[in-house]
C-alpha cells in the first residue's frame, strides 16, 4: 500500500512536471516571505537549556533578584599605575552615563565609598600592622609631602634620610620598596620619558595588588535586534569613548571590552567568517562530486534545484515551528543538505541505469515511473528512520538539540517530498536522459569476493573493535564550557583570559542563595573550609573579624599620621628655579654620605638628582608633576583610611547592601574557586565540593556542570528513544526482524567506530560538534537501508552495484558539505566539521566493509518462496 502511494505520487510529478514546479515555486515564496518576517537567530547559550531544569530556575531566580550579570558589556582597563586605571574607570563611567542612546546604565563596581573608607578593616591582623607600622615611619615624611606636594617638597625627604644616616640612623627595611620607586620613576622623569609616580603602590606596596591589576566599568547596552550582532553601535560606542580620554590619548591606559554581549556578538561573527568563501567551495565541490556521479549536467542541475528547493521550504517551515533558531538549532541547513543530497543521489543514480531489456536506455517518463517503483519506498524508509533519529531529542531538556531535531525531523520529510515531486519534475522539463553505465564500481567486484570468502575474519576484526570502543567509552569526554567553542584570538575572550587569572574576577565562580541570615551564615562558613574554595563573598564578610582590635590599631596610628595630614597651608607650587635649588640641596646632603651607607636605590637617586640640577626648566617642571600627580589624592584617601566606622550589619550602605540581600530577604552568596577551572575536571570537582554544603548551588559553575549533566541524560534518553524508533519503523515497513537487525548492528557499530576515534584522537564533544551524533544516525540509516533492502529482492555483489555508486557519491558530497566546516576560525564550528567528517568515515566504512561482510551470501526466506511461486506461475 505505502509503495504503491509512493510509486503513484512520483508517476504523477512526472507526468504533470510544470504543474508540480509552479506549485513548487509558490511554496518557496511563501517559505521565504515567512523566513523573512519570523526567523531570527539567537546566541545566548542559557537558551539551549529547558527553563524548568532545577539549576536553570535557579539561575533565573538569582538574575531576577540580582539584575547585572547578565546581558552586559564591561570595559576591562589595564595600565601600569593603579591611579590612572581608576581615573580613567572613573572618566568612562561618567561619559558612558550621559550616552542613554547607548546604554541603560554604567557603573564602576570597584570603586565604591564604602570600600575606598574601610578598607584597612577588612586585612589581616598581621597585614594591617606591619602597613600601618609602615604608614607611621613614614609619619615625618608624609607630613613634609602634605605640606609641600611637589618635587621640592619630596627632594626634602631626601634631606631627613641624609641626616638620619648621618646620625648613623638606619633606613627602615619598608622604605626600601618605596625609595626604589622613587628612583624609578625619577630617572625615567630625567631621562625624557616622565612616568606618574604611583603613591598607592608606595604606600601600599604589595597590598596595592590584593584587588587585582585592572579596573572594571560595567554597563547594561540597549540591543538592536535588527543587527546580526544586536550590540555593535554599543561596543563603539564604549570604544569611541575610551579612546577620547586624555589617559588613553598619551597610551597610558588600555581597554579591552568583554561581557556576555560582545561574546555573543563575536560568537556570530566568528561563525560568519569565511562562511561565504566556505559555501562557495564547498558548492564546487558539491557540484564536482554530482558530475562524477550521474555524468549529466542536466541532473546535476535538477540535483541542486531540488535541494535549494527542498531547504527553503524547510527554512519556511522553521520559522514558522519556532521563530528563532539557537546555535545548536541554527546547523539544520548543513543537516538538510547532507542527508537530503543522499535522497537525491539515490534517485538520480538509479534513474541514469535505468534500460531496456534490450540494453538500449529508457525514454525519460517511463525511467522516471520505474526508478520511483525501484527506490521510493527505499528512500521512504530512510527519511522516516532519518527523522525519527532528529526526533527522538524533542522530549529532551536539551532544547538546543530538541529544537534541531523538529526542524531536522520535519526537514527530512520535506526533503523526501522533494525527491519524489521535485526531482522528477526537473528532470522531465529539462529533459534528462538514462544512460546505462553498467552496475557501480565494477572494480570492487574482488572486494565483493574477497567479503563473502572471508566473512567471518572480517566480522572478527570488527568485533574486536566493537569492544575495544565499549572498553574506551568511559573516556569519552563533553565539555560543557561554552568559552571552549568561542575563538580564543577575539577581544572578548582575551580579556575574559586576564579576568580568569584572579580567583576575585574569574567567571567561573558560583553563587547560593540562603533564606535568612543565620542559614547564609552557617553556609558561608562551610564554603570557607572546602579545599577549592578561595573566597566567600557575602553580606556577613562585610563586618570584619577581630574589628575592635583593628580599630583600636588605626586610630593609634591616626593620631599619630593625620595631624602631619593635615597642615595649616600647603606651599604654592614651586618654580623651575625652586625645584633645581632643592635637588641640588638633595644632592649634596646625599652626596655628603659614604656610599657603603646609601645603598642602591638612593645612589641611583643621587646620580638623577645631580642630572636634574643641569636639566631645562620644562623638564624639571615636568618632573615635579609626574612625581607627585596622584599625590593630594593619596593623602586623601589615606585620611579617609585612617578614620573608619565602626561596621555593623544596619550600617552598611544601602547600594552595597542591595548586591548581597534580595527584596524579599534572601542572601546571596558568591563562593570564588582555587585552581584551573578552564580544567573541567576542576570544575566540576568543585561544583561537588559546594553542593555537600547545599544542593541549591547556581552561577557560572553551576551552569557549566549541570549542562554537562543535563546533554550527558537528553543523550542517553534520546539515543535509546531513537534505536527503538528506527528498529520499528523498520520493521513496520521491512516487515522481517533480520533486516531490520542488519540495519540496526552497522548503524550502532558506526557509533562505536566514532566513539573509538574521538576517544583516541582525543576529540571532546561540546556544544557545537555534538550535532554530530543526530547525523550519525540519519547517514547510518540511509546508507544501510539501501543495502539492506536490495539484498531482500535478490541483489548479490552490493559494490558493485548502482546503490553502492550512489552511496559513495553522497558521502562525497556530505563530506565536502561538511569539510569546510573543519577549518573555520570558530573552534565550535570546526570541532563539529571535524566530528561529523569522523562519522560519516565511520558509516562509510561499515556500509561499505562490515554490512557486505555481514549479509548472508543467500537472499532471504521470503524472497526465495516468491521466486519460487513466479517460477511455479
Amino acid at each position: 500500500m505505502l509503495s504503491a502511494l509512493t510509486d503513484r505520487i512520483n508517476a504523477f510529478s512526472a507526468k504533470h512536471a510544470k504543474l508540480v514546479l509552479a506549485l513548487a515555486a509558490l511554496l518557496i515564496v511563501l517559505s521565504c516571505v515567512v523566513s523573512a518576517h519570523r526567523l531570527g537567530i539567537i546566541t545566548d547559550t542559557d537558551k539551549l537549556f529547558a527553563e524548568d531544569l532545577p539549576w536553570r530556575q535557579e539561575s533565573m531566580k538569582i538574575e531576577r533578584l540580582f539584575p547585572g550579570q547578565k546581558d552586559s558589556l564591561v570595559a576591562v582597563i589595564s595600565g601600569d599605575i593603579p591611579e590612572e586605571r581608576i581615573e580613567a574607570a572613573r572618566q568612562l563611567t561618567a561619559v558612558l552615563s550621559h550616552e542613554p542612546k547607548y546604554f541603560l546604565s554604567a557603573t564602576a563596581p570597584g570603586d565604591n565609598p564604602f570600600y575606598n573608607t574601610h578598607g584597612l578593616l577588612f586585612l589581616e591582623p598581621k597585614q594591617l600592622d606591619d602597613l600601618l607600622n609602615s604608614i607611621i615611619a613614614a609619619q615625618p615624611f608624609l607630613g613634609t609631602m602634605a605640606a609641600n606636594p611637589s618635587a621640592v617638597g619630596l627632594f626634602q625627604t631626601f634631606d631627613l634620610i641624609a641626616l638620619g644616616l648621618s646620625q648613623n640612623q638606619p633606613i627602615p627595611s619598608g622604605f626600601t620598596p618605596a625609595l626604589e620607586g622613587f628612583a624609578k620613576a625619577l630617572d625615567a622623569d630625567v631621562s625624557g620619558h616622565p612616568q606618574p609616580l604611583s603613591w598607592q603602590n608606595l604606600l601600599a606596596g604589595n597590598l596595592a595588588k590584593m584587588g587585582g591589576d585592572y579596573s572594571f566599568v560595567l554597563t547594561h547596552p540597549r540591543q538592536n535586534f535588527a543587527s546580526l550582532e544586536p550590540s555593535e553601535d554599543a561596543v563603539k560606542a564604549m570604544r569611541a569613548a575610551f579612546n577620547n580620554l586624555p589617559l588613553a590619548k598619551a597610551g597610558a591606559v588600555h581597554c579591552l571590552i568583554t561581557g556576555d554581549d560582545k561574546l555573543n556578538d563575536e560568537e556570530l561573527s566568528t561563525v560568519a567568517d569565511g562562511m561565504g568563501v566556505g559555501l562557495a567551495l564547498s558548492f564546487a565541490l558539491v557540484a564536482l562530486w554530482l558530475s562524477l556521479a550521474v555524468r549529466s549536467w542536466r541532473i546535476v542541475v535538477a540535483i541542486l534545484g531540488t535541494l535549494l528547493c527542498g531547504l527553503v521550504l524547510t527554512t519556511g517551515f522553521a520559522a514558522l515551528l519556532v521563530g528563532t533558531l539557537n546555535l545548536i538549532s541554527i546547523a539544520f541547513a548543513i543537516l538538510f543538505v547532507g542527508i537530503a543530497v543522499d535522497f537525491a543521489i539515490q534517485y538520480s543514480v538509479r534513474f541514469r541505469s535505468q534500460d531496456e531489456p534490450n540494453g538500449q536506455p529508457l525514454a525519460t517518463l517511463p525511467a522516471l515511473i520505474s526508478t520511483g517503483r525501484e527506490c521510493s519506498i527505499q528512500i521512504l524508509v530512510a527519511a522516516l528512520a532519518t527523522a525519527a533519529g532528529f526526533m527522538a531529542f524533542i522530549p529532551t531538556s536539551f532544547v538546543g538539540v530538541a529544537q534541531l531535531g523538529k526542524i531536522a525531523g520535519g526537514g527530512m520529510l520535506i526533503a523526501f517530498a522533494c525527491t519524489l515531486t521535485v526531482l522528477p519534475a526537473l528532470l522531465m522539463v529539462l529533459r534528462a536522459k538514462p544512460a546505462y553505465e553498467g552496475r557501480g564500481f565494477e572494480q570492487l567486484a574482488p572486494v565483493d569476493g574477497f567479503l563473502r570468502r572471508h566473512r567471518w575474519p572480517v566480522l572478527g576484526v570488527f568485533g574486536l573493535l566493537a569492544v575495544l570502543a565499549l572498553a574506551l567509552s568511559p573516556r569519552l569526554e563533553f565539555d560543557s564550557d561554552p568559552l571552549h567553542t568561542k575563538n580564543p584570538h577575539t577581544e572578548g575572550m582575551e580579556a575574559l583570559k586576564l579576568l580568569e587569572q584572579n580567583p576575585i574576577t574569574t567567571p567561573y565562580f558560583a553563587s547560593a542563595l540562603a533564606p535568612d541570615y543565620a542559614t547564609a551564615q552557617k553556609w558561608a562558613a562551610a564554603f570557607s573550609k572546602l579545599p577549592s574554595v578561595d573566597n566567600v563573598m557575602w553580606l556577613g564578610a562585610l563586618v570584619p573579624d577581630n574589628q575592635q582590635h583593628k580599630l583600636e590599631a588605626i586610630s593609634d596610628a591616626a593620631d599619630l599620621v593625620l595631624p602631619t595630614l593635615a597642615p595649616s597651608a600647603t606651599t604654592a607650587a614651586p618654580t623651575a628655579a625652586e625645584i633645581r635649588a632643592a635637588a641640588t640641596k638633595a644632592a649634596k646632603a646625599l652626596g655628603a654620605i659614604p656610599p657603603q651607607k646609601l645603598g642602591k636605590p638612593l645612589e641611583d637617586i643621587l646620580h638623577d638628582l645631580d642630572k636634574l640640577e643641569k636639566a631645562p626648566d620644562n623638564v624639571l617642571l615636568g618632573t615635579s608633576h609626574a612625581l607627585t600627580v596622584y599625590l593630594p589624592d593619596e593623602l586623601a584617601q589615606l585620611r579617609d583610611v585612617l578614620t573608619p566606622k565602626p561596621i555593623t550589619l544596619s550600617n552598611i550602605p544601602a547600594d552595597v547592601r542591595r548586591d548581597y540581600v534580595a527584596p524579599d530577604g534572601e542572601y546571596l552568596i558568591n563562593i570564588y574557586p582555587k585552581g584551573d577551572m578552564t580544567n573541567p575536571k576542576v570544575l566540576h570537582n568543585f561544583v561537588k565540593q559546594l553542593e555537600t554544603v547545599t544542593p541549591v548551588i547556581s552561577g557560572p559553575a553551576m551552569e557549566i556542570a549541570g549542562a554537562a549533566q543535563t546533554i550527558t541524560h537528553a543523550f542517553a534518553v534520546a539515543a535509546a528513544c531513537a534505536i527503538i524508533a528506527i528498529a520499528i519503523i523498520l520493521f513496520a515497513v521491512l516487515r522481517h526482524f533480520k533486516e531490520m537487525m542488519l540495519v540496526m548492528a552497522t548503524l550502532l557499530l558506526s557509533a562505536l567506530l566514532t566513539l573509538l576515534i574521538v576517544v583516541v584522537v582525543p576529540l571532546p564533544l561540546n556544544f557545537a560538534n555534538i550535532i554530530a551524533l543526530p547525523l550519525l544516525l540519519g547517514v547510518g540509516v540511509s546508507f544501510n537501508v539501501y543495502f539492506v533492502m536490495n539484498w531482500a529482492v535478490g541483489a548479490k555483489d552490493p559494490l558493485t552495484s548502482p546503490t553502492a555508486r550512489a552511496v559513495m557519491f553522497s558521502a562525497l558530497t556530505t563530506a565536502s558539505a561538511f569539510g569546510t566546516l573543519a577549518f573555520s576560525a570558530h573552534p565550535g564550528t570546526a570541532s563539529m566539521g571535524m566530528l561529523l567528517l569522523i562519522s560519516l568515515g565511520c558509516t562509510l566504512l561499515c556500509t561499505f566493509l562490515f554490512l557486505p561482510a555481514l549479509l548472508p551470501s543467500t537472499p532471504p526466506a521470503h524472497f526465495l518462496r516468491s521466486q519460487a511461486g513466479k517460477k511455479t506461475g
